[in-house]
Formats: structure tokens, sequence, C-alpha cells
């Protein structure tokens, strides 16, 4: 399976470095709570995008009348902007929240409106969608399915935990081990995920997504040896190696989470949908890594001995590289 994954590598190593930051997926967040009958709180979180201000802004409804003065706070990952506005008296039912420039991004944006009377709607904005409505109370699949989409959309824009699991796969050996492999990485990022979305456990996130490029980094001799016949202790035991990194992993699929601002009567469900997107998304990579790894051994593709070499090489350099990138942005911030 490692020489049919050669042309995976090749075909997502541009993608990689043309987004090498990595991982910068984090969705933005936008909450509307009702105060009266025609006055609402504003709070716009706006994440750090590649170490800049993001790039959407948020535009309201025109008849909607800002009161007092709006605050701006910037924080390590995100700016917020504040507001109370007024409607003038008229419903914001079927009122449309636009985002201008979220479509050059690869971020969501959760929007939460709560009204007086307890009831909630929640939608996204996304960079194919970059506006939201304000509508009635959504039954709960449809808020499930938001969750849902946040996870999926989630794992599939986190391409160093994406290029992880495809180390994983380049140093596998059999279907028993890839499933026992596989499962270990979920049930580890599982418990993270819950434990730091939960609030028992909490990762600054710049040390975190450095520590996290060193994961990648740690697999890419790891593959090299695993090729040339050689074995170590992540080649006889992945599965071993996946729990451990997935514990570090899990606390970066929680910030795509707990930065929505989500109450914590909300959390556990929310939790449950996201985690079940995030693994739909990660089964989906795989099961496609996969299918075109076999496509190639159907068709007896027989690759050069240099384009056998490069998964390993680019897996471990891309690692090297973000660790390098990563620890720069964290010794800047600390200084």
């Amino acid at each position: 399976m490692r020489s049919s994954l050669v042309v995976i590598i090749v075909l997502i190593s541009g993608f990689l470095f043309g987004t090498a930051a990595a991982h910068e997926s984090q969705p933005g967040s936008l909450e509307i709570k009702q105060l009266t009958r025609d006055r609402y709180d504003i709070t716009w979180r706006a994440p750090i995008y590649y170490g800049k201000p993001h790039p959407a802004q948020l535009q309201l409804p025109q008849d909607w009348q800002t009161i007092g003065q709006p605050t701006e706070r910037r924080r390590v990952d995100a700016t917020v902007f504040h507001r109370v506005i007024s409607t003038g008296g008229k419903s914001i039912e079927g009122k449309i929240i636009r985002f201008p420039g979220l479509e050059a991004t690869i971020t969501d944006v959760f929007v939460r409106l709560t009204r007086l009377d307890g009831t909630v709607m929640i939608t996204v904005a996304r960079p194919t969608k970059t506006w939201a409505e304000l509508r009635g109370e959504r039954p709960w699949h449809a808020t499930a399915g938001e969750y849902l989409g946040l996870g999926f959309h989630h794992i599939l824009m986190g391409v160093d935990h994406l290029l992880f699991v495809l180390g994983l796969l380049l140093i596998v050996k059999g279907r028993m081990m890839l499933l026992k492999t596989i499962t270990s990485f979920t049930v580890a990022h599982s418990i993270t995920l819950a434990i730091a979305t939960l609030g028992y456990a909490k990762a600054p996130l710049p040390p975190l997504n450095a520590a996290i490029a060193l994961s990648i980094l740690f697999l890419g001799p790891e593959v090299v040896r695993s090729r040339q016949g050689e074995t170590s202790l992540t080649i006889r035991f992945p599965w071993l190696v996946a729990f451990a990194f997935g514990l570090l992993h899990g606390f970066g699929f929680a910030s795509g989470l707990s930065t929505t601002g989500m109450p914590k009567a909300e959390l556990p469900w929310a939790l449950l949908w996201f985690n079940v997107g995030v693994e739909l998304g990660q089964l989906v990579f795989v099961f496609l890594a996969l299918v075109l790894a076999w496509s190639f051994r159907a068709l007896e593709i027989r690759w050069p001995r240099w384009a056998q070499a490069l998964p390993g090489y680019t897996v471990g350099s891309l690692g090297a590289y973000w660790t390098i990138q990563r620890t720069v942005i964290l010794m800047g911030g600390l200084f």
C-alpha cells in the first residue's frame, strides 16, 4: 500500500504547502441575544487567520441602529466585537446577516440567536454561503446537522490532522492492524475532545499547534524506516502511537467546537454531533485513500525508487516546516 499512496502524497502536498500554516479553520461565532422587544446584544468573534485579522466582516441589516459605542477586544486567538442594536420595533425574523470576505477563507461562522422566551436558533455561514438568515426555532435534526457539518468541515480543512492519518496509513500493514490503529486514534481524540469541550482541561492553541506539527514530524522517519524494511516501536505497534498522539489531536479538534461559545447546556448535544462529523470526515478520507491505493494496484503501476521514497520525506518535511513555523509564532507570543 505504501507505493500505491505515492500519488496521494503528490496530489495533496501542493494543497498542504498552499495552506502551510495549516489548521486555521477554527470557526468564527456570532452571538445574538434578545434584551428587550427590539434590542439585541451582538458579539462577533472573528478568529485570528494565519496570524492576521480575519478577512471576513460582519454586515448587519441596514435598518438596525447601533446604541452606544461598539467595542473591540483583541485576544490571542480572536478579535471580539461587541455592540447593542435596536431594530426600531421591527421583527428580526427573515433578516439576513452577511459576512463579506468569508468566501476567501476556509472558515465557517457559527450563528446563534437566543430570544427572550428561551428559544434558540442556530445556523452556520460558510465560504460557499456567506450569509445567515434569522428565522424561527429549528427542529433538533436541523441543529444536529449543523454541528455534524461543522465537525466534518473542521477535519477536512485540518490538513495537519489528515497528514497525520495519512502517515499512519503509510506505516500500517494488514487490515486488522489498520482497524486497530484508526480505532485507537478515534477513541483517543474523542476522549480529549470531550474533556476539553466540557471544560475539564484546556490546551493553549499556539503550543498545541506546535505539538501537533511535531507529531507529524515524528512520523516522517518512521515511514522511511518502514519502507526500508526496518522496525521500531511505532512500526510494530502503530495503534499505540495513534492513541498517544490522538489524545493531543483531540485538543485541536476541541478548538473547532469550543470557539463557538455555546451555552453549557448545549455542550453534550453539540459534542456528540460534532464528533460524529469529525469521524465521518476522517473515515471518508481513509476510504478515499484506500480506494485510490487499490486502484493503483489493480492498474499495476510501477513507481520509480525515488517516488517510493517521496511519501516519508514529504510527511517529515511538512512536519518540520510546521514545527519551526509554529514554534516561531509561539516564541513570538511569549515576548
